[in-house]
C-alpha cells in the first residue's frame, strides 16, 4: 500500500523549504505517490427505439428536472432546386416566429416564456432540426407547442415579408464585407451552380419566390415522418415517453413528394488567380483545391485531421500560423483548412488577412509552408501535440445526455457506425507522421491553388501576382 499523506504535511513538504525546482519536483512526487483508485469513464449510450415508424434515441437522467428532445428531418436546400432556395433556407426562422395556425406569432412567443421554454431551429444544406428544452412539469405543454410549430406552422405573412426584407438589405451589403464577399465568391468559382456555390441574390428573392404558400410547399416535402429522427434525454421514462411521441406522430401526413438525391458538386481544377478589387487595408487572400479524402475509417482520412491540425488548423501550435504570424509579422491570423464530406469531394487550403503590400509575400510563405509538408513528415512531437488536443478533449464530447443524444443522430444522418466516436480517438491514435506525409504527398498539390483576392491590386503589384499564376480580375460593384 502507498503512503497516503495528509494535506498538512504534504504542504509542508512542498512549500517548506528549498528553491523553486525542488519544490516543484516534492510537490509531483508526492502527489504521484497518492494511492487512489483508477478513473473510469463509462458514457450513457442511447436506447434505439421506434414509435410510428420513427426512430427515437431516448436516454433517462434524472439529474436535474429537465427534457430535452431534438428533431432533425433529411432535406434542406440541397435536396431542392434553385427556384426554392430562399423559401427552404427561410424555412427555420419561419417555423419558429411565424405562429400556428391557431396562435400568433407573438402568442407563441408569450408562451414560450410563460413554460420557461428553449427552442432552437436551424438547417444546413441537407437537414433541418429543432429542439425543445422543458421543465419535467411543463413536458405536455411544451410538446403541443412545439408539436404545432413543427406540424401547423402559420408563416404569418407580415414574418414572411419580414424575413425577405432583411434578406435583401444583406444581398445588397455583401459586396461591401470583404470577408464574406471572399467566400461566396470562392464558392461560385469553385462549385458554380451546386448549392455549395449558391449564394442569396434579389431574383431568389421575389415575392412569388418567398411567400407563405412557398413556405408551405418547401416544408411539406420535408418537415414529414418519413424523414425525421427524434432524440429524447432527461427526466422522464421511456414508458412516460413514447405515449407522448404518439400523440405527436399521430396523423402527421406524409410527404407531399420524394425529395431527389443530393447533387455531387464538379469542383474547378486548374489553379489561376482571381482578384476582386477593393481599396483596403486588409485584403482577404483565400486559396484551395479539390482533395478525394471522405469521412471513414479510412486511414488517410485520420491522417488528414492530424495533418491539418499540423499545417494550420491547431492554432498557435500550427506551422502556419507560426511563420506567417509570428516569424514573418504579416497577419494577426491564418489557418488551414481541409474539408471531407461524407461522399463528395472536399477541399484543402488556407485563408488569412493582410496589408496589400504584403499579399504576394504572404501567399508565397504560405504555398511553401504547404510544400514542406510534402517533402518531409512531420515531427513526432509535432504529431503527439495533435493527438493529445483530440485526446485530451476527448471527455468533452460526453458533457451531457442531451448534448450524447445530439451527436448520435449526427452520426445515424451520415450512416456513421453507432461508436464513431471511439473509432475516430482509435483512428487519430494510430496516426504517425509517416501516414501524414503519405497523405500530403497524395492529396496536397499547392501548385494547383486557386487563389482569390479581394483588395488593391495596384498596391500589391500586378506583376507579382502573376508570378503565382494567370490573373483574372472579378469586376463585382459595390453595394450601396
Amino acid at each position: 500500500m502507498k503512503r497516503a499523506w495528509s494535506l498538512t504535511a504534504f504542504f509542508l513538504l512542498a512549500f517548506g523549504g528549498g528553491g523553486a525546482p525542488a519544490l516543484a519536483q516534492s510537490a509531483r512526487e508526492i502527489a504521484e505517490s497518492l494511492d487512489h483508485a483508477p478513473i473510469r469513464f463509462d458514457a450513457p449510450v442511447p436506447e434505439l427505439h421506434e414509435v410510428s415508424g420513427v426512430q427515437v434515441l431516448f436516454i433517462e437522467d434524472r439529474s436535474v428536472p429537465l427534457v430535452d428532445i431534438f428533431a432533425r428531418f433529411k432535406g434542406g436546400y440541397a435536396r431542392l432546386p434553385r427556384h426554392d432556395y430562399a423559401a427552404a433556407t427561410a424555412l427555420p426562422t419561419l417555423l419558429r416566429y411565424g405562429g400556428t395556425e391557431i396562435l400568433s406569432p407573438d402568442s407563441v412567443d408569450a408562451r414560450l416564456e410563460y413554460y420557461a421554454l428553449q427552442t432552437a431551429f436551424g438547417s444546413g444544406g441537407e437537414s433541418i432540426f429543432s429542439s425543445l428544452n422543458t421543465l419535467t412539469a411543463n413536458l405536455d405543454a411544451a410538446l403541443d407547442l412545439w408539436g404545432s410549430m413543427l406540424r401547423y406552422p402559420a408563416f404569418d405573412s407580415a414574418e414572411v415579408e419580414g424575413w425577405r426584407g432583411r434578406e435583401l438589405e444583406a444581398v445588397r451589403r455583401r459586396p461591401d464585407d470583404p470577408q464574406r464577399l471572399a467566400f461566396t465568391e470562392f464558392n461560385r468559382l469553385l462549385f458554380g451552380d451546386h448549392p455549395v456555390g449558391w449564394e442569396m441574390d434579389e431574383g431568389d428573392l421575389l415575392p412569388d419566390r418567398v411567400s407563405s404558400q412557398t413556405l408551405r410547399d418547401v416544408r411539406g416535402r420535408i418537415v414529414c415522418p418519413e424523414h425525421l429522427l427524434l432524440g429524447v434525454s432527461g427526466d422522464v421514462s421511456w414508458q412516460d415517453m413514447a405515449p407522448r411521441l404518439e400523440r405527436l406522430l399521430e396523423g402527421w401526413p406524409p410527404c407531399t413528394a420524394p425529395l431527389p438525391a443530393p447533387p455531387i458538386p464538379d469542383i474547378r481544377e486548374g489553379g489561376g488567380v482571381f482578384v476582386i478589387p477593393r481599396t483596403l487595408e486588409q485584403s482577404v487572400l483565400v486559396m484551395a483545391h479539390p482533395t478525394d479524402v471522405h469521412l471513414s475509417e479510412d486511414p488517410d482520412y485520420f491522417a488528414a485531421q492530424i495533418g491539418n491540425t499540423i499545417l494550420g488548423s491547431g492554432g498557435f501550435s500550427s506551422r502556419l500560423l507560426s511563420r506567417v504570424r509570428t516569424q514573418e509579422g504579416y497577419a494577426y491570423s491564418a489557418a488551414s483548412l481541409w474539408t471531407t464530406p461524407r461522399k463528395a469531394r472536399g477541399l484543402i487550403g488556407a485563408v488569412t488577412r493582410t496589408r496589400p503590400e504584403n499579399a504576394v509575400p504572404t501567399l508565397r510563405l504560405i504555398l511553401e509552408v504547404m510544400e514542406e509538408m510534402r517533402d518531409a513528415p512531420p515531427l513526432d512531437e509535432e504529431v503527439r501535440t495533435s493527438v493529445d488536443q483530440i485526446v485530451n478533449g476527448f471527455v468533452f464530447n460526453f458533457e451531457s445526455p442531451a448534448q450524447i443524444v445530439s451527436r448520435r443522430m449526427s452520426f445515424m444522418a451520415q450512416d456513421l457506425p453507432e461508436d464513431w466516436l471511439e473509432r475516430y480517438l482509435a483512428g487519430v491514435q494510430a496516426v504517425t507522421p509517416a501516414s501524414i506525409h503519405q497523405v500530403f504527398l497524395e492529396h496536397l498539390r499547392p501548385e494547383d491553388m486557386t487563389i482569390l483576392v479581394v483588395g488593391d491590386p495596384d498596391r500589391m503589384g500586378p506583376d507579382a501576382l502573376a508570378s503565382l499564376g494567370p490573373v483574372t480580375i472579378l469586376e463585382i460593384p459595390s453595394g450601396r
